[in-house]
């Protein structure tokens, strides 16, 4: 299968080495629908990136960077045009001084959430010269700490600058260690916002997909600081266990790793989006489930039999110390739900945005 390749750079503050330069993001095409290009994001501010191309001749490269061991046999960047992605870089945050030395941080392979291509990004660091700190255009680039960073995202306010993937994925994730379970080795997740992690699971879905994705939201906090306000609490979410047979052992060795008081939401009755509970509720039989009540009466007994609560829209549910609130959403089926991570403004929205 073809892949396309990434170059994302961390390119350090000379003036304070514990920041790191951000860009933002072009906004979205207009669509000359006038009710939808009447709505505007706020600010997305992520790390500088290009598109890696392959190169003609490997004596081309001006810039040389040594790839671990235990990374080579993954991505070999003599074969790729550094100097052009490097370039195009530097000029989008119109810097004109380049950083001494270039240094291989990470590669990291999408996960294949979808018929298109997935993604492998490598991301390298390096520090400017000392003169080279102050940035010409402060509405288009800014510095940023990892503590800023997270700090964004552990609190999405309306109209609020926000961090992009890249940044996440690339820094954070490594920085914050946040959850102490492991998935297969198999399987592959990208996690964004911190703590939540999407991992594409096979299932049946319509074809050109080939994966559902199931959530798994493990913040840090404990359960026992929710109130009685909330129509659930519990120390772990998973949403959407749908895979095919033949991942159960996977989907297995997740559920055993999660903690015991387990909340498991589904938003519609698909199979693609219920065909793993059978799996759910044997490995973990103190879970429970919430679903819309069109949805739960269309799940089978042999998927489901263990207790489950209704939902209609607007209840609320706690997991360790954070807050999600339920949301009806018609319209895919008649029982649809999703499901709003209050603190990140992050909505889990199942089918009911596809394609």
């Amino acid at each position: 299968m073809a892949t396309l390749y990434n170059l994302s750079l961390i390119i350090k503050n000379p003036s304070n080495e514990d920041e790191f330069l951000l860009v933002k993001q072009n906004p979205p095409a207009k669509f000359n629908d006038p009710e939808y290009d009447s709505f505007s994001d706020s600010p997305l501010w992520d790390l500088p990136s290009s598109p890696l191309l392959p190169l003609d001749s490997p004596s081309d490269n001006q810039f040389s960077i040594q790839v671990p061991e235990s990374c080579s046999d993954e991505v070999d960047l003599s074969k790729f045009d550094l100097n052009s992605a490097i370039h195009k870089v530097l000029e989008q945050v119109e810097l004109d001084d380049i950083p001494v030395e270039w240094k291989f941080m990470k590669y990291v392979q999408e996960p294949e959430f979808g018929p298109g291509l997935p993604v492998k990004t490598v991301y390298i660091i390096g520090t400017l010269g000392p003169k080279n700190g102050k940035l010409k255009d402060v509405e288009f680039c800014k510095w940023m700490t990892t503590e800023g960073c997270i700090s964004m995202l552990a609190e999405v306010k309306p109209c609020s600058d926000r961090v992009g993937s890249m940044v996440v994925v690339g820094l954070l994730n490594d920085s914050t260690k946040s959850g102490t379970w492991k998935i297969p080795p198999t399987l592959k997740c990208q996690e964004y916002p911190l703590g939540v992690k999407i991992i594409p699971m096979e299932s049946r879905t319509a074809k050109p997909f080939r994966t559902t994705n199931l959530i798994v939201f493990l913040p840090e906090g404990n359960a026992s600081e929710c109130d009685d306000g909330f129509i659930a609490h519990g120390e772990a979410l998973i949403v959407d266990p749908g895979c095919k047979s033949a991942s159960y052992e996977q989907l297995k060795e997740i559920i055993a790793a999660l903690p015991r008081k387990l909340v498991v939401f589904v938003t519609h009755h698909h199979n693609d989006h219920v065909d793993g509970l059978s799996v759910v509720q044997k490995y973990s039989p103190d879970a429970r489930l919430l679903a819309h009540e069109n949805t739960i009466r269309r799940i089978r007994k042999d998927d489901w039999s263990l207790p489950y609560v209704s939902v209609s829209g607007s209840e609320e549910i706690c997991i360790g110390n954070q807050k999600l609130r339920i949301i009806l959403a018609p319209g895919h089926t008649d029982g649809h739900m999703a499901l709003l991570h209050v603190s990140t403004n992050s909505l889990i929205v199942g089918d009911h945005c596809v394609g």
